[in-house]
């Protein structure tokens, strides 16, 4: 798959995403996004940030964190702070999902209330998706699946046996509160497993499938 390719797709995403918070910005005083981390995102990261938007009235979060500093290398947040929230886009309001606690399950309700001060329903919720289904910190493996998907609580703290980290996520309910909802995947791997997901409707055997029955617009580059 040609690097091309996926920065095209990431400058399509982009612009869609930026005409959606624009849409909302027109009738609303904030709007909310909320990303995912992982590498896919970066591309599409950095061509948001370069979109000339009303950035100090967008608040972004992130759909799941692992419970590490936000100066470890594969925090979420970190990632957010380099490549999204970088020129113009510094602006922006940035909702982190972790806290000082030791645990992910002591600092949850300190995360859930800075989760519901921000501004929902979400314009746009963009989910990636892992070779075995989980898209957030939904994981099939894990323990809190089934609470995670049923609660009506905004983050649930995860602990996953094939996750070296604890994790928090939001909760299905709170990921499914948008106005629009978009995956960006790629690869042909992934292709496979969306196809076999879409095939399907069990949430816990492919959590991804939890947000196939809302409108879901598909970015997937090779």
């Amino acid at each position: 798959m040609s690097d091309a390719s996926r920065e095209r797709l990431a400058a399509q995403l982009a612009e869609a995403v930026a005409e959606a918070l624009r849409q909302d910005l027109a009738t609303q005083e904030r709007a909310l996004l909320v990303v995912s981390g992982g590498s896919t995102p970066v591309p599409f990261f950095r061509a948001l940030a370069a979109c000339e938007l009303p950035w100090s009235r967008i608040d972004v979060t992130l759909a799941d964190e692992r419970w590490v500093p936000e100066t470890a290398a594969d925090s979420n947040a970190r990632l957010v702070r380099e490549h999204l929230l970088q020129g113009p886009a510094a602006e922006a309001h940035f909702a982190p999902l972790t806290t000082s606690a030791p645990t992910p399950e002591q600092g949850e309700a300190e995360v859930a209330e800075r989760i519901e001060r921000l501004a929902w329903p979400a314009s746009v919720v963009i989910l990636g998706m892992g070779g075995d289904g989980h898209t957030a910190s939904l994981f099939p493996d894990s323990q809190e699946l089934a609470l995670a998907l049923a609660t009506d609580a905004a983050a649930v703290a995860v602990r996953t046996p094939s996750q070296p980290q604890p994790r928090i996520t939001l909760s299905a309910d709170r990921l499914h509160q948008a106005r629009r909802h978009v995956l960006h995947i790629s690869g042909g791997d992934k292709r496979a497993v969306l196809a076999r997901a879409l095939a399907g409707d069990d949430s816990r055997e492919l959590p991804i499938r939890a947000f196939l029955s809302c409108p879901l617009a598909t970015y997937w580059a090779p």
